[in-house]
């Protein structure tokens, strides 16, 4: 599944891997901030977030990262790229 019919259909979770001051300035409504360096230690919360998890950060380069990362540890992922391109989604869907 992409991350256009995951948001479409209001499945899953928006997961933004940017820094806490980046989402600050902006982000998709409803997505949780996790930076990118705290995933390994906080994998356990995120294996109960509900999946599919839409990954997005400023360019899609750490989300890819972190879907890297997540896929190999059972998590059901996708890379949604840019934060922005996210948000566009799902400004689309309300």
């Amino acid at each position: 599944m992409n991350a256009e019919k995951i948001i479409k259909n209001s499945l899953g979770t928006v997961l933004d891997v940017r820094t806490p001051a980046e989402f600050m300035g902006g982000s998709v409504p409803g997505a949780i901030n996790i930076p990118l360096q705290e995933i390994p230690q906080r994998v356990g919360e995120i294996k109960k977030m509900a999946q599919p998890l839409v990954l997005c950060c400023a360019s899609g380069n750490r989300s890819g990262q972190a879907q890297g990362y997540l896929t190999q540890l059972g998590v059901e992922c996708v890379n949604g790229g840019s934060w922005l391109e996210v948000n566009y989604t799902h400004a689309q869907n309300i």
